[in-house]
Parts: structure tokens; sequence; C-alpha cells
């Protein structure tokens, strides 16, 4: 499938902004009210993608990790 772009109008949900997905796309990859999906900055924009859990692991351990051993990334980094 070819990548579409349809227009989302966003609105003030609380404290917080929310888009709407169009019907048909939501049909088309089989999204729900109440389904879980990831906002990911890229440098093109904000991609949309499923909720992966192993990801969000990862990148939670990947965390910890920077936080409990700084020393090594500070050599890294020079």
């Amino acid at each position: 499938m070819g990548a579409i772009a349809m227009e989302v109008t966003l609105r003030r949900s609380g404290g917080s902004v929310s888009a709407t997905i169009p019907s048909e796309m939501a049909r088309r990859f089989h999204l729900a009210p109440g389904d879980r999906i990831e906002a990911i900055e890229t440098e093109q924009g904000i991609l949309l993608s499923p909720f992966n859990p192993t990801l969000q692991e990862a990148l939670a351990l990947a965390s910890e990790a920077a936080r409990s051993y700084p020393l090594p990334q500070k050599r890294l980094a020079h």
C-alpha cells in the first residue's frame, strides 16, 4: 500500500491536543476507540504507529541504563 495523506484537525482536549483519525483510515489499519498507538517524533514530522510494548520496554531499560551508568556514556561521546 502506498502512502496516503489525509488532513486531520487538532482539537483541545483538557490540557492536551487531540487528533481524530478519519474513519476510512482507522478501518484500513484496524484501529478502534481505546486502541493504543505511539506518536514518534521524526525529522519529517510525527509518525503514528501501532503501540509496541516491546519497544517501550526497551526504551525504558535504555533510559534506566543511561541514568545508572553516566560515565561510560560521557567517554563514548568524546
